[in-house]
């Protein structure tokens, strides 16, 4: 799966690593409709952390159709939320 991270770049993951990342999604989720902004803010860094972590960049040259795409690290609750599906970021 191609993952891209708005404003940095294109990851390539496996899609057996989703699992993992919904959890985390789940939690961003919770953290969005309770208002918790310092949890929103923490989480989001780490499941970008986790993608990088158990991704490989692709190269900044690479156009590949992106499958999945993430948040930027910097935006705010509004932005994340106005890209959120039924199921949150993360498909599953």
């Amino acid at each position: 799966m191609i993952v891209r991270i708005m404003g940095e770049g294109q990851v390539a993951l496996a899609d057996s690593h989703l699992a993992e990342l919904d959890g985390l999604d789940d939690e961003l989720l919770a953290e969005m409709e309770s208002g918790d902004g310092p949890g929103f803010r923490a989480t989001l860094h780490a499941l970008l952390a986790r993608v990088r972590e158990l991704g490989t960049a692709l190269p900044d040259d690479s156009l590949e159709p992106s499958e999945l795409i993430l948040p930027a690290p910097d935006a705010t609750l509004e932005e994340v939320r106005a890209m959120l599906r039924d199921d949150g970021l993360i498909p599953g």
